[in-house]
């Protein structure tokens, strides 16, 4: 890797509150999963099945970056706040603002790995992936 151990430090402690972040989405869309209701819910259910799958290939590949790296992934997952929110247009909305999270994380990953290509287009492919899932999300919500 082309980090100075400083920089290198940093990179990692990023990449494991990624890890953490992810890892609490997969938490976040099987609860979402379970809580779905209404007549819209098999779709909304595959839904958010997806997407915590999704979650936990994410985590799966920054994890292996993070050992890629030298370092031990964190075995923390970011609290998940429980709304006690069972309407689908709510789930939906706090979906989306989970979404724009990562995207800040790992916009803020980009300019911390700069000179590695492969850590660069992989942050700026998340940025792509979670920025289309903020998109499909706004369109699920649209009345």
């Amino acid at each position: 890797m082309f980090f100075h151990m400083k920089d290198k430090n940093a990179v990692i402690k990023h990449l494991n509150d990624i890890l953490e972040l992810e890892l609490a989405g997969v938490v976040r869309y099987l609860h979402y999963s379970l809580m779905a209701r209404g007549p819209g819910r098999i779709p909304v259910v595959k839904f958010f099945q997806e997407q915590a799958m999704e979650s936990f290939e994410h985590a799966a590949k920054i994890g292996e970056k993070i050992t890629a790296l030298g370092a031990h992934p964190s075995l923390s997952v970011k609290a998940v706040p429980d709304t006690k929110t069972h309407a689908t247009i709510e789930i939906l909305k706090e979906s989306m603002a989970f979404e724009k999270e990562a995207i800040e994380m790992y916009r803020k990953l980009i300019p911390l790995v700069e000179g590695d290509i492969p850590l660069e287009e992989l942050a700026r492919e998340m940025v792509r992936m979670e920025t289309e899932h903020v998109e499909e999300v706004a369109k699920m919500i649209e009345q």
